[in-house]
């Protein structure tokens, strides 16, 4: 059964496997004890560190392991802003960010903080100018990842990093998707990532502070970690990630090449093979093995149900695939459609072979779930402007997404060219997916008005 999400979590390299089983035999004691065996431990420990620096391009008594990237990253941003606390309270963060950075963000503001977040264009890449001029003489760290973990674009660290040393402030970036096919370029000043991404085990993050960086660890003092990550170490998990690390390392620039060529044909035959789909993130500064598209008049959840049973696993951004119901974070800043949204990430070693067996699973299963939902298989019949009315309201109060789009699309030949249909909706992705339909379809979106019960979206009839 072919895994396509290794953006989420990458299967255990071999690697790994053999690194985490040697090491349980022989890294099971304290290494901060004199004894035989906790120097053979400190050794293991001490070799783990080093393999992980060299890969991340840092010294080795600048890199500490946690308990998970995201501990890393709370970390990281606690423990910059309490240092230069006398600098201002100001965090800077991309719109796109992991929710690890945003939630801090969040409990930055709730203390009494302020932040600001950065706008990005449709691919989701941030603009260096517009980043620049986030940064202010209170801006105590900002922050940005190296790639995005939903749409896989990456980001021009490199000159955000100069323009934020220009300014005297750190930059700190989450290289969870990208440390696994090369180093984070750039005068960066804290970096955080996540062994499972790259076939490591779970529950085993870097945390980077280069020197010069100031750095106050909160919560009690520790003796472990230099401080900055309290706690007995995982050893033989440590050891594993490091080694895994390091094996995909010397296979990424072979990989890259092979499945870069796969996720080209995947963002090409898609559009051609299932109509009404928009390909996201740049098609050229992204990842290599990641690719994300959306369908129109699908609900996401059913169609990860189906790909599910014809052996395919793959994610996906839309809210109707979350808890809270509210469209990806991601996607909203992107402004792009959330429907039917499918995020491939392939694995190292992912074959021609199954990549052709996804393109020819996924047109039926996209075109079973539109059939199901009644979406309109062809464009809307068109009325004469002798029968056609001015304008047309669309109740679609209590249906979530895709169905408030699926009845805009039904009736839209129903009013003249120069006519409005409304669509009252409070389904929070409709506010993302009607207009992102309208730019699909050549139609005007004129805005969201209040309306008693969630909100009225009105689309002129441009065509």
């Amino acid at each position: 059964m072919p895994y396509f999400d290794t953006a989420s979590a990458a299967p255990l390299h071999p690697v790994a496997r053999q690194a985490l089983v040697a090491s349980l035999d022989e890294g099971w004691a304290d290494p901060a004890r004199l004894y035989r065996e906790g120097r053979r431990a400190r050794l293991l420990l001490d070799a783990a560190r080093e393999a992980a620096a060299d890969a991340v391009g840092c010294r080795p008594d600048e890199l500490v392991f946690t308990s998970s990237g995201t501990r890393a990253v709370h970390s990281a941003i606690s423990g910059a802003l309490a240092a230069r606390r006398r600098v201002g309270g100001h965090l800077v963060v991309s719109a796109v960010e992991h929710s690890s950075v945003l939630h801090s963000a969040a409990a930055h503001e709730a203390a009494g903080g302020t932040s600001t977040e950065v706008a990005v264009d449709r691919t989701g890449a941030v603009s260096p100018d517009t980043y620049a001029r986030a940064l202010r003489v209170d801006t105590a760290l900002a922050c940005l990842q190296s790639a995005n973990h939903e749409v896989g674009t990456e980001q021009p660290v490199a000159e955000i990093a100069q323009r934020c040393r220009a300014a005297g402030v750190p930059l700190l970036v989450d290289a969870a998707q990208s440390l696994g096919w090369g180093r984070v370029e750039g005068a960066w000043s804290l970096l955080a990532a996540s062994a499972h991404k790259w076939g490591g085990p779970a529950g085993v993050g870097l945390l980077v502070v280069r020197k010069g960086t100031r750095f106050a660890s909160q919560g009690p003092a520790d003796e472990r970690e230099s401080g900055r990550a309290a706690g007995f170490e995982n050893l033989p998990a440590i050891v594993a990630a490091a080694a895994s690390l390091r094996a995909v390392r010397a296979e990424a620039d072979r990989e890259g090449v092979r499945l870069r060529a796969l996720v080209d044909r995947i963002r090409a035959r898609v559009p051609e093979l299932v109509p009404d789909v928009e390909v996201v993130g740049d098609p050229v500064r992204r990842l290599p093995h990641l690719v994300t598209f959306s369908c129109l008049y699908v609900d996401g959840e059913t169609l990860l149900h189906e790909l599910d049973r014809a052996g395919f696993s793959v994610s996906s951004g839309s809210s109707c695939t979350s808890s809270t119901l509210t469209p990806s974070h991601v996607l909203r800043a992107m402004g792009v459609l959330s429907e039917g949204n499918v995020r491939v990430s392939l694995p190292l070693g992912t074959t021609e072979e199954d990549v052709e067996r996804f393109l020819a699973v996924l047109p039926g299963a996209v075109s079973g779930v539109r059939e199901r939902l009644g979406a309109p298989v062809t464009a809307a019949p068109v009325r004469t402007e002798e029968t056609a009315a001015v304008s047309l309201v669309v109740d679609a109060l209590g249906r979530r997404c895709p169905i408030p789009v699926i009845e805009l699309a039904k009736v839209i030949g129903d009013v003249p060219v120069g006519g409005t249909v409304t669509v009252l909706a409070d389904d929070e992705a409709a506010r993302l997916d009607i207009p992102a339909w309208c730019a699909m379809r050549d139609q005007e979106y004129v805005g969201e008005q209040p309306a008693d019960r969630g909100s009225a979206f009105v689309v002129r009839r441009r065509s």
